[in-house]
């Protein structure tokens, strides 16, 4: 290995020279960073620099030989200017215990068996003027798209995943679905299990309970509904809706997968839209995510009514 000589990217304007090396190195120690500032194996435009040393856009920073899991750190987490302006253009609030995205349809939170491309690998970008990644506190389906939270700092990660644990955090979903359920409003208790890839209603799962209302239909043949999991189980929101004969349109795994619709886009119309943390704030505080695109598009294709 070498001696590397890095430019500032213009999206880490202002870093703190230790958060950079936390971005871009994330398996080097700050122990290990403090002794290659002191012995000046690391320097900033020639000159030597602190740990707290803010760092301007184009300027250089020489980076010593680093062995082993530290210098391969560089190549494996690194985020691109791109990528991490698109993690930023998603943020729709921030204060400083949380961030709130609205997560795209399509795109993973966590990484998995072919899945590089997610959210949890581009956190080191809303890091903003903390010295520490925002960490998941719960999930989204990867074709569900709407809001996610993100916790700041761990007291408010141990606060927010226990609150959420335990549903005391209201999430409200939308749902563009075939047919529409007879009653205008209701409530779907049916217990989920978990056969090979897919969720199953059967009596021997586990208790699951959704409630519904009905926005807006067009006759029997499409409806807008909205969505509130008192659950947490996985794909309940899909399963339940599939089991009164209303499965969500372009959902692939729980409708007829040979059934198509031209009016529509080929994705999941499942839409995190709301989620109340007036539990966690003590007083009214009710986060919105705004629709997809293509989701908006198809409520207005499909002649269906609906203000954001």
């Amino acid at each position: 290995m070498s001696v590397e000589s890095i430019k500032v990217k213009e999206i880490d304007d202002g870093i703190r020279l230790n958060r950079w090396f936390l971005k871009y190195y994330p398996n080097i120690t700050m122990g290990r960073l403090q002794k290659l500032l002191r012995t000046k194996q690391i320097k900033v435009d020639g000159m030597r620099a602190e740990a707290s040393t803010r760092l301007k856009s184009f300027q250089t920073i020489r980076i010593p030989p680093l062995k082993g899991d530290e210098g391969e750190a560089k190549k494996s987490n690194a985020i691109s200017a791109k990528e991490a302006e698109f993690i930023q253009s998603l943020v729709i609030y921030k204060d400083e215990n949380i961030i709130a995205i609205n997560k795209p349809s399509g795109l993973a939170v966590q990484g998995g068996t072919n899945t590089y491309h997610h959210i949890d690998g581009l956190l080191s970008a809303l890091m903003f003027e903390n010295e520490e990644r925002p960490k998941l506190v719960h999930r989204l389906d990867k074709d569900t798209g709407g809001v996610l939270i993100l916790a700041r700092n761990r007291k408010a990660a141990e606060l927010l995943t226990k609150a959420f644990r335990e549903h005391k955090i209201t999430k409200t979903y939308l749902a563009l679905v075939k047919g529409c359920p007879k009653k205008s409003e209701g409530k779907i208790s049916s217990s989920l299990v978990k056969i090979g890839e897919k969720m199953h209603v059967s009596d021997d799962g586990q208790s699951a309970v959704t409630l519904y209302k009905v926005i807006d239909s067009i006759g029997e043949k499409f409806s807008l509904l909205e969505l509130n999991p008192l659950s947490g189980r996985t794909h309940q929101i899909r399963v339940h809706l599939a089991s009164i004969g209303c499965p969500i349109i372009g959902d692939d795994k729980y409708s007829d997968r040979n059934e198509k619709y031209s009016l529509f886009v080929d994705k999941l119309h499942l839409h995190a839209y709301k989620i109340d943390l007036s539990f966690i704030y003590k007083e009214k505080k009710i986060i919105t995510a705004p629709l997809g695109a293509y989701f908006a598009d198809d409520i207005k294709a499909s002649g269906l009514s609906f203000k954001e």
